[in-house]
């Protein structure tokens, strides 16, 4: 038999109750349970049953309706699991949690000090190339060229030499890897560190996915050995 010891925190969960409600207490066992979704339940059964969580709430009622809102779901062998949106949740709720006095001065992408492609419009604008967006030529300065081009009694006519187009800040892409330690300096003294670095790594995730999609992200475990997950 396999005797799993954890402990909880009751003032953290009575905070986790008044600051989130149910949910946020879900999301945080999931992290505890690292990802169980039934042994988070029978937690949240167990703290309703020692006082924690007021006995007139419906828990089966509550997770009937995370599972209508596909934050969790049975795999093929009958077995309840988070779900897509679960996993989402999850991550905004350590995004939130961690980056939330951030988020006004948040960036949607990375900038770099040289001149390409991207979405920032600069001032300088150079000759029209084969290929440029047509939404980013200067429409004044093209006119200039070709006024300063033909005789001022003649009509205005436009050729592509004329046309300039303005640069713009060149936005480059990021590959990240966030490395968890999980050997067992994390749970020395019986103080838990590994809960707090999931959450960085959650976060983390959710800000790159949410913020820069075309940015690569890969989380590595270490402690006798390392792994991807």
């Amino acid at each position: 038999m396999r005797h799993r010891y954890s402990y909880l925190d009751p003032d953290l969960i009575r905070q986790l109750l008044a600051e989130m409600g149910l949910r946020r207490l879900f999301n945080h066992l999931l992290l505890q349970t690292g990802g169980d979704v039934e042994e988070a339940m029978r937690w949240m059964r167990a703290l309703q049953e020692r006082g924690y969580i007021d006995p007139n709430i419906d828990l089966e009622a509550f997770f009937a309706r995370l599972v209508e809102e596909n934050i969790i779901g049975q795999d093929a062998n009958g077995n309840v699991v988070l779900a897509t949106g679960g996993e989402r949740q999850i991550r905004r709720d350590a995004l939130d949690e961690i980056f939330g006095g951030l988020q006004k001065s948040m960036t949607g992408s990375h900038s770099v000090n040289n001149a390409g492609q991207g979405s920032e419009r600069l001032t300088e604008t150079r000759q029209y190339q084969f290929g440029d967006d047509p939404m980013s030529i200067d429409s004044i300065r093209s006119i200039q060229n070709a006024m300063k081009r033909i005789d001022p009694a003649d009509p205005i006519t436009i050729t592509e030499g004329d046309l300039e187009v303005f640069e713009t800040e060149h936005n480059s892409s990021c590959a990240t890897v966030v490395m968890i330690d999980i050997s067992h300096s994390m749970v020395l003294y019986g103080e838990d560190r590994i809960t707090p670095a999931k959450k960085v790594a959650l976060a983390l995730t959710e800000l790159i996915i949410s913020k820069y999609p075309k940015d690569a992200i890969d989380v590595l475990l270490f402690g006798d050995d390392a792994k991807e997950v």
